[in-house]
């Protein structure tokens, strides 16, 4: 005879001798009634029992997560210089992931801290809103662990009975698809297709309505939340403005040496190095020269302090999605061409990406900015604290110039350097 159990969680969870009450859904030649048994539960199979024949099949059930299967995720360490972040939802309550994969990013003052998942699973509950700020060691989100793995497990195949162990009728017989269930069995319960409690992440404020002026011309607008690194990056420059005594001097710089050089070598670097041969390596290095003959350039304020370091970090300031990031070439005065050409590739990259971490930025002596990719001809860039100097690049551009009395082509370098005047002298 064949049978059912309705509602019957999983018996995995269940201990030895359980007593547990079954709903026939299909008679049974039994004296009196059947009405409960006692059995041992293996891998969610009813086998033989005493006094009863069953065959043996496989049966659908929902899992009930305890208390040991459920992570509840912290906010990661931040560096000592920060406390606090916004936190941004990539996944939504319901949904499932795998190991190490991303949750949600945390964007700070400085850069945008990952959050992937611990273990693989389901994710059970968002307990921060989209976009609202969290602290360090705050919880996050609730993970069920294992709940993806076991949803997305197919059902096995029930196994053939065997013939040693049938029963002597049984096995006289011949071999006979069991009987198809009723038409009038319940259906098990579907297992939920959308996600238990969603968070709905905070959505941007959406523009006005459009006003339209009597002569049909619109005048709609768009408000979009600023980050906050940017915040951060207007706060430190509109205070570098308000506490430093700042001097810009303007030179320019005859590029034709440089440029021949590198379509000499453009070629042979690529081949050997397996990275293109820019102009940014040639101004980190004489830079690099030029702060170890003039080291009070290289000078930081700390407090009431000057600080000469004697050695080179050169911060290079890089436009990302996210804003304006500085990222540090260290001991610039110990590396060639190539080792800068390939660090600021990988630091660019990073910063595209979003992946730059704190210590990717933090310190640095001097700066380098390079307004020239964007035209610009001539600028005053904005000292990064605590450093003392920095160095605006611009567009390099044909110029006529008087060379010994005669009038030359050349490729001019708009230069200007940015200076604490307290400090440099």
């Amino acid at each position: 005879n064949m049978a059912c159990i309705s509602a019957f969680r999983r018996c995995s969870r269940l201990h030895a001798n359980t007593t547990i009450r079954i709903r026939w859904l299909k008679p049974v030649c039994l004296a009196p009634p059947l009405r409960s048994l006692s059995f041992v539960p293996n891998r969610n199979r009813l086998w033989r029992i005493p006094a009863l024949q069953f065959e043996s099949r496989y049966f659908r059930t929902t899992s009930i997560a305890s208390a040991d299967d459920i992570v509840v995720v912290k906010t990661p360490p931040f560096a000592e210089s920060i406390t606090e972040g916004d936190i941004r939802w990539e996944k939504a309550a319901g949904d499932a992931v795998i190991v190490d994969e991303l949750v949600a990013e945390i964007e700070t003052d400085k850069t945008t801290i990952p959050l992937n998942a611990p273990k693989g699973g389901v994710v059970l509950e968002l307990l921060a809103e989209d976009g609202s700020t969290v602290q360090a060691g705050q919880d996050l989100f609730k993970l069920e662990v294992g709940a993806a793995a076991s949803g997305a497990s197919a059902t096995p195949p029930a196994p053939e009975p065997s013939k040693k162990d049938a029963p002597a009728d049984v096995a006289s017989k011949p071999d006979v698809p069991p009987s198809p269930m009723p038409e009038t069995m319940p259906s098990p319960s579907p297992l939920p297709s959308g996600p238990i409690s969603v968070i709905t992440p905070t959505p941007i404020p959406e523009s006005p309505s459009s006003t339209v002026t009597s002569s049909g011309i619109s005048r709609e607008e768009d408000r979009v939340k600023m980050s906050r690194m940017r915040l951060r990056i207007a706060e430190r420059l509109k205070s570098a403005q308000n506490t430093c005594a700042m001097l810009t001097t303007f030179n320019e710089v005859d590029m034709s040496n440089v440029i021949e050089m590198r379509n000499r070598h453009k070629d042979a670097f690529l081949k050997k190095h397996g990275i293109k041969l820019g102009f940014m390596s040639a101004f980190v290095k004489a830079s690099a020269f030029a702060l170890q003959d003039q080291p009070v350039v290289n000078a930081v304020i700390e407090e009431n302090n000057i600080v000469y370091r004697k050695y080179i970090d050169i911060s290079v300031a890089v436009a990302s999605p996210k804003g304006l990031v500085v990222p540090v070439l260290r001991n610039c005065e110990t590396k060639n061409f190539a080792d800068v050409e390939k660090e600021i590739n990988e630091l660019g990259t990073k910063a595209r990406d979003g992946t730059l971490a704190v210590e990717d930025m933090d310190g640095g002596t001097f700066t380098i900015s390079n307004g020239g990719v964007f035209g610009s001809l001539y600028g005053t860039p904005i000292i990064n604290p605590p450093q003392s100097a920095i160095l605006g690049m611009h567009a390099i551009v044909d110029r006529p110039v008087a060379v010994k009395g005669q009038v030359k082509r050349s490729q001019v370098f708009p230069t200007s350097i940015h200076f604490f005047e307290v400090v440099i002298r």
